[in-house]
């Protein structure tokens, strides 16, 4: 790969005509993931079961979940021109993810350690993500041509908050992946439809929920309460196996249950699986809307729309633990 030109990337089936079409901004990576029979401890040396090198960030496995449902997505992102960086493209490439590369010269790809320990399913991860990744090109009006549904994960922020502001002046549904609280998420927030964040997430001078997330807090509610405030119109926190909350528009919570899964085979992955499902699940609801009301201007979601999103977005979480890699699932 270091000319430049990598491997032939194999062909993958057309999309079916009028398929629904994903656009996502955020993070792509070049990940080093190792499975380990426990994470080693100072000075300890460990010999790892298995190693890949390949893409990942909460954006680019979230194109790659709604490509394997079958959107065609594309990704707005950075990769750059390192000679890794052909990794990360071949990788997406391979995935049926369209690139947008907003790098400019002398971007540096995040590189993420994962170590995966096997017998408890649990990871350790260590990233810079985008933090002094460098500058990045302008975004280009057309990009959301075609879009049934977008999706921001938060990184690439300045980038993100004008993406989400175009695409819900063009009446295209944004849903947030809430990883973690960065700086500017008030200023995004406040053109996402739907977020969705996790139960790590917790608003500025907010203790949040610390320890075991499946006993109920209230501090999960405040979350959610605070997040509403800053623009979306429903908000979800995912809580790994236990049940989904949701907050209505009338402030109602509702908890939604997590499909049983008969084996965990590896988490990574699994809340990017959850995003792309959600994603890919609203596109097909507006691109189906829109075939049936072709004239009907404006399209707006529904609570039984996002209800079913959640839901089909859980279902895909549940597949991709069930099967090894971030991605696994996709070609199970």
């Amino acid at each position: 790969m270091c000319d430049g030109s990598g491997p032939a990337v194999p062909a993958r089936p057309p999309a079916q005509p009028g398929a629904p079409r994903v656009v996502a901004l955020g993070l792509a990576t070049l990940d080093h993931v190792q499975w380990v029979d426990h994470v080693p401890g100072p000075d300890e040396k460990v010999q790892a079961r298995r190693a890949d090198l390949t893409f990942g960030g909460p954006a680019a496995n979230a194109a790659a979940a709604a490509v394997g449902l079958g959107c065609p997505t594309a990704l707005i992102t950075a990769i750059g021109a390192a000679e890794l960086a052909e990794v990360v493209r071949y990788g997406l490439a391979r995935a049926g993810v369209d690139v947008i590369d907003l790098a400019a010269s002398g971007y540096r790809l995040p590189v993420s350690e994962v170590m995966l320990t096997e017998s408890t399913h649990s990871r350790a991860v260590v990233s810079v993500n985008a933090a002094g990744a460098g500058p990045l090109a302008a975004l280009r009006p057309a990009l959301l041509e075609g879009a049934d549904a977008a999706l921001v994960d938060g990184h690439l922020m300045e980038r993100a908050t004008q993406f989400a502001a175009q695409a819900q002046a063009v009446g295209v549904p944004v849903v947030m992946d809430g990883g973690s609280w960065k700086p500017g998420s008030e200023a995004l927030l406040a053109h996402v439809d739907l977020a969705v964040v996790s139960a790590d997430f917790h608003l500025p001078g907010t203790p949040g929920h610390a320890g075991d997330h499946s006993v109920p807090d209230p501090r999960d509610a405040a979350t959610l309460a605070g997040v509403a405030a800053m623009g979306p119109r429903w908000v979800a926190m995912s809580r790994a196996a236990a049940p989904l909350l949701v907050r209505w528009p009338d402030a109602s919570i509702e908890e939604l249950p997590v499909p049983a899964v008969p084996q965990v085979v590896d988490t990574l992955g699994a809340g990017d699986a959850l995003h792309g499902g959600i994603v890919a699940s609203l596109a097909h609801t507006m691109r189906a809307r829109a075939s049936e009301r072709p004239n009907a201007g404006r399209l707006d979601l529904t609570d039984a729309d996002i209800r079913l999103a959640l839901q089909e977005g859980l279902a895909t979480a549940a597949a991709s633990v069930a099967a090894p890699g971030a991605r696994g699932w996709i070609d199970a």
